[in-house]
């Protein structure tokens, strides 16, 4: 059953782009022709996830649940509901259920920092990482030149057996002014921020 509701704003799209380069994920269950995304990170996390559900209330199916994981871990996730927008950002990103970067990238500061809330990282408080092992070198480089359009500067760094990009010391301050208030307060330690 379809059970679209109103457009999504620029802010929510971007919001779901920036989520869908990260940790959350498009998919289409069988019998529907609409994507739905599914946002689920740790339950330590919990600020953010509801920051999340706030931000798309009208288009979420029901509220975040915790969710037990292998061992002792826990979960807290929640579903949209399909949308048709959400099914043209899931032909943009996906190939036969597998996750790829559009050619036609854009980012905005929006996008930026979800994905960075999602998949950043700082290393000896110089390094900063955006931890994208998921994906093909090939999609890498498509996001390199989507964050060079933001005048970043971005390399390829190894990390063990896979991949992940770095940003250069010179491109810091600029990440940092891209994404000053986007970046939520319980994820703010990713960047160091002082107030």
């Amino acid at each position: 059953m379809d059970n679209t509701v109103g457009s999504l704003t620029q802010f929510q799209k971007s919001l779901i782009i920036g989520t869908v380069l990260g940790d959350g994920y498009l998919r289409i269950l069988p019998r529907s022709k609409n994507a739905l995304l599914e946002i689920n990170h740790s339950f330590n996390q919990k600020d953010y996830v509801d920051w999340k559900c706030d931000s798309l209330k009208e288009f979420v199916k029901s509220k975040p649940k915790i969710r037990k994981n292998n061992g002792n871990r826990f979960a807290y996730r929640f579903y949209t509901k399909q949308h048709t927008e959400l099914t043209k950002i899931y032909k943009s990103f996906y190939q036969n259920g597998k996750k790829l970067i559009p050619d036609n990238l854009d980012l905005d500061p929006v996008s930026l920092a979800v994905w960075y809330m999602d998949d950043g990282s700082k290393c000896r408080d110089s390094d900063i990482y955006l931890n994208t092992q998921q994906f093909e070198l090939n999609d890498q480089r498509k996001l390199i030149s989507a964050l060079e359009k933001l005048g970043l500067k971005v390399k390829i760094n190894k990390d063990k057996n896979y991949f992940r990009l770095r940003f250069l010391k010179s491109s810091i301050p600029k990440l940092r002014e891209l994404l000053k208030n986007k970046i939520i307060p319980s994820m703010q330690y990713k960047l160091s921020f002082t107030p």
